[in-house]
């Protein structure tokens, strides 16, 4: 796997290059609840958020391999901005490899969650 910048920092993380992400990780990083929740919540808001900012039932270690498999998959992109670290769904990218992929399952999730009587997520 490489990385975007490959003179970078120690705290620079692992990402793959856009002609490197592959459908099947995108899709193995999608398959989990708390992913998807992750994913939604980037779009909603559209912009970068601090992993503090997503309240998970699950453990801090969870939250951390759940981050690490968005990453590695390709489908968020993690910076270090001071302590924060930084997250941001990798949109354009995604769109580039696989047009109308991401909106498509950003409203499947929203119709099933529609379907299924759980609360709409907005930005906030």
């Amino acid at each position: 796997m490489t990385t975007a910048d490959p003179a970078g920092s120690s705290r620079d993380l692992p990402h793959p290059v856009r002609e490197e992400i592959r459908l099947e990780s995108v899709l193995h990083a999608l398959s989990d609840p708390m992913r998807l929740r992750i994913v939604r919540e980037l779009a909603a808001v559209g912009d970068e958020l601090s992993c503090s900012h997503f309240d998970l039932p699950v453990t801090k270690s969870t939250t951390t391999h759940h981050f690490r498999v968005l990453r590695e998959s390709g489908v968020i992109r993690q910076v270090y901005r001071g302590t924060a670290k930084m997250n941001a769904l990798r949109g354009a990218d995604l769109d580039a490899l696989f047009p109308g992929f991401l909106d498509s399952v950003l409203a499947a999730i929203e119709g099933q969650g529609e379907r299924l009587g759980e609360p709409r997520r907005t930005a906030g």
